[in-house]
């Protein structure tokens, strides 16, 4: 395989719980990236955050007042936090990977920005679950002294959501190249970016979750990839799934992806925003391919051994003339 640039992205979950969860799980995944690496691949490596920030959002608002179920730490500021904190683990990691197989590269993490629109439809219908269980008392003294919105949660209790808006522009794009092209093992987008909206005086934070598959996706295309690779706990994407009547699939069009979709065959939360972000990639960069397979099956499904690859018709057009920098994979676990 020739040298390519390679984006990854990390799923909170898969860094576990807790310290000591996080800890173990981020040696297995430098692992992986190492592999990369060592093939003389450029990366950037993105992560989820949904375990990460709720400890964040929840100690901070314990730490603010006498009573957590008044008290406010912004979001934002939380999903900052969790970048830092993850990113520190990462970048250990990852550099102890490298060191063993006497391969010396930096690594370093960028706090990073993701642009939304104050307008998007999303912030009149709140969805993301975030934060601690409230009794429904609770949830209703909070949300009239803070004008949150709270929705009952599996019959585990009442949770504040959120608006998850989509992303438009990743604010640090320039910033995430020119540290690729000075050689360095990049860290971004983590937990799908810091929402902020634009005004006459800049940036804004803003309470909201970015999904991390769109986010990659966006990233992927302002970074002009090649291959999207969604790397999850399954090898293949499949419909009927957990059914006696379950099919892997080894290849999906653009148009059976979404025949799936309309037809609900992919769970809400899980691979429905995958697949959905697959789609958007290849469809924006014609004749591209994205890859949905596990960790443990990364480099198979780049050699076109297993996963399961989505493609679009091929443009006339090249694609890589309508974006700037050099040819990138991008990779989403």
């Amino acid at each position: 395989m020739n040298k390519k640039r390679i984006v990854v992205a990390l799923g909170g979950n898969a860094l576990g719980n807790t310290l000591e969860e996080q800890l173990k799980h981020v040696k297995i995944a430098a692992e992986t990236i190492t592999d990369l690496a060592v093939e003389g691949h450029e990366l950037i490596i993105g992560h989820g955050n949904g375990p990460q920030v709720g400890i964040i959002n929840s100690a901070m608002n314990y730490a603010t007042s006498t009573d957590p179920c008044t008290s406010y730490m912004p979001f934002a500021e939380c999903g900052a936090m969790s970048q830092g904190f993850i990113g520190y683990h990462l970048q250990q990691a990852i550099q102890k990977s490298l060191l063993k197989r006497n391969l010396r590269k930096a690594v370093a993490t960028v706090v990073t920005q993701v642009l939304v629109d104050p307008k998007d439809p999303a912030f009149l219908n709140p969805t993301k679950p975030i934060g601690n269980f409230y009794t429904r008392d609770e949830a209703k003294q909070i949300a009239a002294d803070k004008g949150f919105t709270f929705m009952e949660d599996a019959g585990r209790g009442y949770r504040r959501v959120v608006p998850s808006p989509d992303p438009l522009r990743i604010v640090e794009l320039g910033v995430i190249r020119k540290m690729i092209q000075s050689g360095l093992l990049v860290i971004a987008v983590g937990g799908g970016g810091i929402p902020v909206v634009e005004d006459e005086n800049g940036f804004h934070g803003i309470d909201a979750v970015i999904d991390k598959d769109k986010s990659c996706a966006r990233l992927a295309l302002e970074m002009k990839a090649d291959i999207l690779l969604i790397l999850t706990a399954v090898e293949h994407v499949c419909i009927n799934f957990n059914k006696p009547n379950q099919k892997a699939l080894s290849k999906l069009s653009v148009a059976e992806a979404r025949k799936y979709i309309k037809n609900e065959q992919f769970a809400k939360g899980s691979m429905l925003p995958k697949v959905e972000a697959c789609v958007e990639f290849v469809e924006a960069l014609p004749g591209r391919t994205a890859i949905i397979t596990s960790l443990e099956k990364a480099r198979d499904a780049l050699n076109g051994i297993t996963g399961t690859h989505i493609k679009s018709e091929v443009s006339n057009e090249d694609p890589k003339k309508s974006v700037e920098d050099s040819e990138v994979y991008t990779v989403i676990i």
